[in-house]
């Protein structure tokens, strides 16, 4: 038979129970006087309940007067565009370890994106995820996609197609694309699903561009070119841009993506010949770069294809080497080129070392004009594919796709006159 439980290990926890019970009847509990109650009432209540509590709470902020907003303003109308324009500095960090940053200018703020308030990016974006197709817009971090993507109509819109996946085999000091030494194998149905969904899509106005991938024999030339003759194949009308690189400086393979029937051909300079080696990847220089837009000329002819650069300002360059870039250009008869500000992806990128003001921008505008570009796209906010100018090269196209069929019917006509004469004698 078991033996009984010790009655004293039963009375041990009842007796605290009740000891605690007991306590908790005879503890007071601050209470908060009415304004009805009398002040003989409040000094009462707060003799009984323990310590007073009329008395204010102690606070940690001691300067409680608050300026008017008439402060803030100021007093002596718009500011002047030289002393709008000025960086404004800040000091931030605790005591012991502050620094001074620099303020973005106002003139490089852009409202971010949203799906909820925008239906047409959210449309885009959906579509693109669907279609499993990659976009530079948002892996390079682009401030203009809300305005290329955000359209009142989906056909307007600008979204650049990044072909070859989303890892470069380059590091760029600029660039926030991620990057791989082995970066994953192209996918074989790229061209086909890619030119089917933007056939689908019904833009006029397309660009392609991809990550460099020195990996692969051709550097992905071919893939390239493959791409844009599917797209060409199923909706002829549509206008294609490509953005390629440098193909580590192959001639042949930048003819290989001339050929394939596109009708701009993009390559970024990036910057002046003198900042190249800090800012590019060192297997791209500024007069390898030079070499494909010339090698693109001759081979498509001074008509036959547009060709096209960028140049990111802000980075340290000088007056005179932009003026000796843009000579350069010229040379090789490149026909658009765009101005934008360089911004920092992030702490591991290259420093902005100026900011340049909206009237600078323009300025060089109006020089490249003056120098023989066909067109120039220059802002803060730039970037190489600008809907803006993209819409300026598709009318320059079809104006010139439309003087050659009116040459080729005037020929036409022409020769078919001849015929007639000929048999009349």
């Amino acid at each position: 038979m078991a033996s009984a439980i010790p009655i004293q290990r039963i009375q041990v926890p009842l007796r605290r129970s009740l000891a605690f019970a007991a306590g908790l009847s005879f503890r007071s509990y601050a209470t908060v006087p009415s304004a009805s109650d009398s002040p003989q009432q409040q000094q009462d209540a707060g003799s009984a309940s323990g310590p007073d509590t009329t008395k204010p709470r102690p606070t940690y902020f001691k300067d409680t007067t608050v300026a008017p907003f008439s402060d803030f303003l100021p007093s002596s109308g718009p500011l002047p565009l030289s002393e709008a324009y000025a960086p404004r500095t800040a000091t931030v960090g605790p005591e012991g370890r502050k620094r001074t940053i620099t303020r973005l200018p106002d003139w490089l703020k852009t409202p971010i994106p949203s799906a909820g308030s925008n239906p047409n990016f959210a449309k885009i974006k959906a579509d693109l995820r669907g279609l499993g197709l990659h976009t530079v817009c948002e892996e390079a971090r682009c401030p203009n996609i809300g305005e290329c993507w955000g359209g009142n109509n989906k056909a307007a819109a600008t979204a650049t197609i990044m072909l070859m996946g989303d890892t470069c085999t380059r590091g760029c000091r600029f660039c926030s694309v991620k990057t791989s030494r082995a970066p994953p194998p192209l996918d074989p149905h790229e061209p086909e699903n890619t030119a089917e969904a933007l056939a689908r899509w019904g833009l006029g106005y397309v660009v392609l561009t991809s990550v460099d991938r020195d990996d692969l024999a051709d550097g992905g030339a071919r893939h390239f070119a493959e791409t844009i003759r599917r797209i060409k194949a199923k909706k002829p009308t549509m206008l294609v841009e490509a953005l390629t690189g440098d193909f580590g400086g192959d001639l042949e393979m930048v003819k290989i993506v001339a050929e394939s029937g596109l009708d701009v051909y993009a390559h970024n300079v990036e910057t002046v010949e003198g900042l190249t080696p800090y800012v590019r990847d060192r297997r791209a220089t500024f007069r390898q770069s030079l070499k494909v837009l010339e090698h693109v000329k001759t081979v498509r002819g001074k008509e036959g294809i547009i060709t096209k650069t960028s140049i990111m300002l802000g980075l340290g360059e000088t007056e005179d080497e932009i003026w000796e870039t843009l000579k350069e250009l010229r040379k090789v008869e490149v026909d658009v080129v765009t101005f934008g500000q360089y911004m920092r992806p992030t702490k591991r990128h290259l420093k902005v070392e100026r900011y340049v003001t909206p009237e600078e921008f323009e300025l060089w505008r109006q020089r490249a004009l003056d120098m023989g570009f066909l067109y120039c796209a220059s802002g803060p906010l730039v970037r190489s594919s600008y809907k803006a100018g993209e819409a300026f090269i598709e009318n320059v196209l079809r104006k010139r796709a439309g003087e050659k069929a009116m040459a080729a019917e005037a020929l036409g006509r022409a020769v078919a006159a001849g015929e007639t004469s000929d048999k009349t004698l």
